[in-house]
């Protein structure tokens, strides 16, 4: 999921925690392989390891910055076939 902010950064950061403690969350649960923001912080990835694009926008829905209308997320689906995650286990 690539996120992109709707509101300036200050007020993005105001929710900031709450989306961490969000992240931290789905992280417990194996949801999350990586995330962070962007350079520079127009936005953020969030990359879930869930089975289709239904079920990583039914989880992001619930993002706390998506709920305080502070960012908005595009499902882009991707399969790893090199590098470090290219054997991640698959959801």
């Amino acid at each position: 999921m690539i996120s992109k902010y709707l509101v300036p950064v200050e007020q993005v950061d105001a929710v900031r925690d709450a989306h961490l403690a969000f992240l931290e969350g789905l992280e417990a649960q194996n949801l999350v392989v990586t995330a962070g923001r962007q350079d520079p912080p127009v936005g953020g990835v969030v990359l879930l390891n869930v089975e289709d694009e239904g079920r990583a926008r039914e989880i992001i829905a619930q993002d706390p910055y998506v709920l305080s209308k502070v960012a908005e997320y595009t499902a882009t689906g991707w399969i790893p076939a090199r590098g470090a995650l290219k054997d991640y286990p698959k959801a």
